[in-house]
C-alpha cells in the first residue's frame, strides 16, 4: 500500500489536488483519509470553549488514532474513521467504514508536522499558495460550509490561522518530497504527482 501525505495551508487547494488525483485512478484503488476526521473529541468541554479551539495547532489532532488506522489499513484491516462536525466541534456517534486500498491519500494542513506520521508516509506533498489567495478561499468556505460570518472568519484568521500557519504549517514544507505551487491550478505539478503514484503502483504489481 502506498501512503501519500498531502499538506499545505488552509485554503491552499489541497482538496482540489486530491480530487484531481482521484479522478485518474479507479475508486477501489485510491481512498482519502482527511486529517479533519481525527480532530480530538471535545465533548468534555462546553460549546463556548470548543469554539475557541485552535484547529490549526498540532495538539488539536489525535495523531495516535490516525497512525494506528493507517497501520491497520496497511495490514489489510478495515478501520472505522471518525466523523467530525465543525458546527458542534464534536465527533459524531457514527463512523465511516474504510477498507484498505492500493493508495491512501492522507490530506490535511498539519500532516507533515507530526514526526511519527511522516515516518509512515511514502510520499510527502506540500500544496503551496499565496496568502491572499488562501484567505479568499477560507472566507468563502467558512461562510458557506461552516456558517460563520466574514467578521468571525477574519478574526479567526488573524488570531489563530495565520500565526499557526507561520509557526507550524509553513515550516513543515521542508519535509516535502514534492511542492505544488498555486495549488489546484497547477496542472503540471498535479500530473507529476500522478505519474509518481503510477510508477509506485507499477512497481508493486511487478
Amino acid at each position: 500500500m502506498l501512503i501519500v501525505g498531502i499538506a499545505g495551508g488552509t485554503g491552499s487547494g489541497k482538496t482540489t489536488v486530491v480530487k484531481k488525483v482521484m479522478e485518474v485512478f479507479p475508486n477501489d484503488e485510491v481512498i482519502v483519509i482527511p486529517q479533519d476526521s481525527y480532530y480530538k473529541d471535545n465533548s468534555a468541554i462546553t460549546l463556548e470553549e470548543r469554539q475557541k479551539i485552535n484547529f490549526d495547532h498540532p495538539d488539536s489532532v489525535e495523531w495516535r488514532l490516525l497512525i494506528d488506522h493507517l497501520k491497520h489499513l496497511k495490514k489489510g484491516i478495515p478501520v472505522e474513521m471518525p466523523v467530525y462536525s465543525y458546527l458542534t466541534c464534536l465527533r459524531a456517534k457514527e463512523t465511516i467504514n474504510i477498507k484498505p486500498a492500493r493508495v491512501v491519500l492522507v490530506e490535511g494542513i498539519l500532516i507533515l508536522t507530526d514526526p511519527d506520521l511522516r515516518n509512515i508516509l511514502d510520499i510527502k506533498v506540500y500544496v503551496d499558495a499565496d496568502a491572499d489567495d488562501r484567505l479568499g478561499r477560507v472566507i468563502n468556505r467558512d461562510i458557506i460550509e461552516r456558517g460563520r460570518s466574514v467578521l468571525m472568519v477574519l478574526e479567526r484568521y488573524h488570531d489563530t490561522v495565520k500565526p499557526s500557519h507561520l509557526q507550524f504549517i509553513e515550516p513543515s514544507k521542508r519535509y516535502a518530497d514534492i511542492i505544488i505551487p498555486r495549488g489546484g491550478e497547477n496542472q503540471v505539478g498535479i500530473e507529476v504527482l500522478i505519474s509518481i503514484i503510477e510508477k509506485h503502483l507499477l512497481k508493486t504489481k511487478s
